[in-house]
């Protein structure tokens, strides 16, 4: 690992970040980056994409979204999307990326970010927990709620 940075997702960048590729199973817990890229052109002024690079290479993409006006709370501070390419994953990418984001959210003003995910044997659950997550709630589709306090 050189060093981690983040950037805007951008012309230089998008193709990168839309062929991360993650490990087998992994697929069914998350959507494609693309539709992340179209949500955050939808949605400009709230979202937040970047990519995470380790010297000149994409390894990961985390988006956000910050919209303390929304209807729900669970959407106000949180993490939309996260992906880590498969050969990085167990080097603290994953780790930086919500760092990054929480720490984003503080100079936001926000007290703490959430995420929504699904479990299963290959899901981000353990992830989630060992970065600090609780299990706060579960949405009406069964999705586990995570909160993370700044």
């Amino acid at each position: 690992m050189v060093e981690l940075r983040l950037e805007e997702l951008s012309a230089k960048n998008i193709v990168a970040a839309n062929t991360l590729t993650l490990k087998p199973g992994q697929e069914q817990f998350v959507a494609p980056v693309s539709h992340s890229i179209a949500e955050a052109y939808v949605n400009p002024s709230t979202s937040w994409p970047r990519v995470v690079l380790d010297g000149d290479e994409v390894v990961g993409f985390i988006m956000g979204n910050f919209d303390p006006d929304a209807e729900e709370e669970v959407f106000r501070s949180c993490i939309w999307r996260m992906n880590v390419s498969a050969e990085a994953q167990g080097r603290g990418i994953g780790k930086f990326a919500v760092q990054a984001l929480a720490e984003e959210a503080r100079l936001r003003g926000f007290k703490r970010i959430t995420v929504i995910w699904d479990s299963g044997e290959e899901g981000p659950q353990e992830f989630f927990l060992h970065v600090g997550f609780t299990i706060v709630g579960e949405t009406q589709y069964g999705e586990n709620i995570g909160s993370l306090e700044l």
